[in-house]
């Protein structure tokens, strides 16, 4: 069996792994245009803010690896055309030139995705950075070290992380995006709003719904930021408005969602059998509404990876759907959240109800505590949990994973007020917190049934 890979980051590292561990005589060929492989975006805010000292540790393999398990990988080597109708790919070595043909029998598509650059008068000039890859990472450190004003465009987890980084370092930090309120996508208002005021006590400032509307700089190199509401000097800018996924290739030959997203079944098949996709250059199925949905996420990335080998040969282990459970870490609140907010829920045309907890973690007698606030959002009409969101200056974002369990098992919000769940007074009170916010769910008047005679 002859398998390409198309890229490699997390979903194309697991799709190889796994395939060269289940089917020892494939020949496995990748193809990545990087000079390097599996690098963990999401720890770019704790490079660049100095957490992470050594990046290696960011990597979690390598092409000597991969070739140890009698992989084949041609790095900076570009897929430029994939005929799937022969069974072809185009490649183009990137440090040479030279193209090249191959053929498979399985393609495994894991090209990613890439940050979305609008097209901005002056966005081309020096000083404005994206923020994805290794080598960006590097670039942003570099550039970083040189100026005192940054301003960061786009604020969802890693705009986010890269603000409280800068700061920490001593930067003049401006963050801006379009919408009214930060993270707007994993968290309701109950919980942004407090972040938002943390950012601002550490001294950054915030220009929130303000559309970026050009750049203007002196000598070719960026200093000031024109937005709808205003001009933001700077010496710096980085974007990080969100991504799009990288899946020109197969454009017209499989199906996708209209954002380019491949569609994939429950095996990680394309509408084509022997085309298979993984990570973030897809739409996956996402549990709270029932719909395919676009959610690029390392997690989510790793496992349909995963799957892709289980699944080559036959189908054998389906996907379950997620939850987009995510979580991070901004100054000393612990935040995390699953499934849909109230806030996307109604967008979604949803009819529901939610419970707000705001208590104490673990009982007052101990010698200390720290208050826990959690929502939990629910359908109406069958009582079904859809969601949930937990902060706290006491790690406790683990507890959201456990929701996350419920929402994939599609239980009510009443079951969740009675699951078991252990007590001691070091950890918790002897109803959970995820308890008693199913307890403040319940109905306020029981249904009264008329007694059985037997």
């Amino acid at each position: 069996m002859k398998v390409a890979v198309i890229g490699c980051t997390h979903a194309g590292t697991a799709a190889i792994v796994n395939t060269a561990q289940l089917y020892p005589d494939a020949q496995i060929t990748v193809y990545e245009r990087n000079d390097n492989i599996s690098f963990l975006s999401c720890g770019i805010a704790l490079y660049v803010g100095g957490v992470v000292k050594d990046p290696q540790g960011l990597f979690y393999s390598s092409p000597e690896q991969l070739a140890a398990l009698g992989v084949q990988t041609k790095m900076r080597h570009e897929v430029i055309n994939v005929d799937t109708a022969r069974k072809t790919l185009k490649a183009r070595n990137l440090v040479t030139g030279e193209e090249m043909e191959d053929t498979y029998d399985k393609l495994i598509m894991t090209t990613g995705s890439w940050p979305i650059v609008p097209k901005l008068e002056g966005i081309e000039m020096e000083g404005i950075l994206l923020s994805k890859n290794y080598n960006h990472s590097n670039t942003i450190i570099e550039e970083a070290q040189k100026v005192n004003r940054i301003t960061v465009v786009g604020a969802g987890y890693i705009g986010v992380e890269l603000v409280e980084a800068f700061q920490m370092n001593g930067k003049e930090v401006t963050l801006i995006d379009g919408e009214d309120r930060i993270l707007s996508k994993y968290l309701d208002e109950e919980f942004t709003a407090p972040i938002q005021q943390s950012l601002e006590d550490h001294g950054i400032k915030l220009a929130l719904g303000e559309k970026v509307a050009s750049f203007a700089g002196e000598n070719g190199r960026v200093t000031k930021v024109i937005t709808s509401k205003g001009e933001h000097e700077t010496d710096l800018v980085i974007l990080c408005i969100g991504f799009r996924p990288n899946t020109e290739l197969l454009k017209g030959q499989v199906d996708m969602l209209p954002n380019g997203a491949i569609m994939v079944n429950d095996y990680m098949q394309t509408s084509l059998p022997d085309v298979y996709a993984a990570g973030d250059s897809c739409a996956i199925h996402y549990n709270p509404t029932g719909k395919h949905a676009y959610i690029p996420l390392a997690t989510n990335a790793v496992r349909m990876g995963t799957l892709v080998a289980r699944n080559l040969v036959s189908n054998t282990i389906p996907y379950m759907g997620t939850q987009g459970t995510s979580g991070i870490k901004i100054y000393e609140d612990n935040i995390a959240g699953t499934g849909l907010t109230e806030e996307a829920a109604a967008a979604e045309g949803m009819d529901t109800e939610s419970v707000m907890l705001i208590d104490n973690y673990r009982p007052e007698f101990m010698p200390t505590f720290e208050q826990v606030q959690l929502k939990v959002v629910f359908d109406r009409a069958t009582r079904r949990i859809l969601g949930a969101q937990i902060m706290s200056k006491m790690d406790l974002t683990q507890s959201i994973n456990t929701v996350s369990v419920c929402i994939q098992n599609k239980m009510t919000v009443d079951q969740l007020a009675f699951i078991d769940f252990f007590f001691q007074p070091h950890y918790n009170k002897p109803w959970n917190f995820l308890n008693t916010a199913g307890l403040q769910a319940l109905p306020k008047l029981a249904a009264v049934k008329e007694p059985v005679h037997v």
